[in-house]
């Protein structure tokens, strides 16, 4: 069973450019809400060794027919050289959230050009 609504992670070196992704996604409309939490610390294997850093996780509120598209624009903006980004479904969700989103998401063939108010 495919899930139509998903949260899509992903992490950053600097809360700028987590506000800087998350203003694009929301721009496109391929995102309802993003929220970003940190800074975090992560530890991970790189090129053989065992690494850490401060980080900010992005929790993205989008659906899963926009995914695809919502990665390519995630690659193209993203600082990483390999950016985590990974789907989460949604099995299931207040249905009121669920219809503010819809409002929210453009149609996975829609084209859309908007403002983003630049705050916090």
């Amino acid at each position: 069973m495919t899930s139509l609504y998903t949260v899509v992670l992903t992490t950053m070196d600097s809360r700028d450019a987590a506000r800087r992704i998350a203003d694009e996604l929301l721009r496109r409309r391929l995102a309802a809400c993003v929220q970003i939490l940190g800074p975090i610390i992560s530890k991970y294997w790189w090129k053989g060794r065992i690494e850490g850093a401060e980080e900010y996780l992005i929790f993205i509120k989008s659906r899963s027919d926009l995914y695809n598209e919502l990665e390519v624009c995630l690659r193209e903006v993203h600082p990483y050289e390999v950016p985590e980004i990974v789907l989460l479904p949604v099995k299931r969700g207040f249905g009121g959230y669920l219809r503010w989103m819809d409002s929210c998401l453009r149609k996975a063939d829609e084209s859309v050009e908007t403002t983003v108010d630049r705050d916090p």
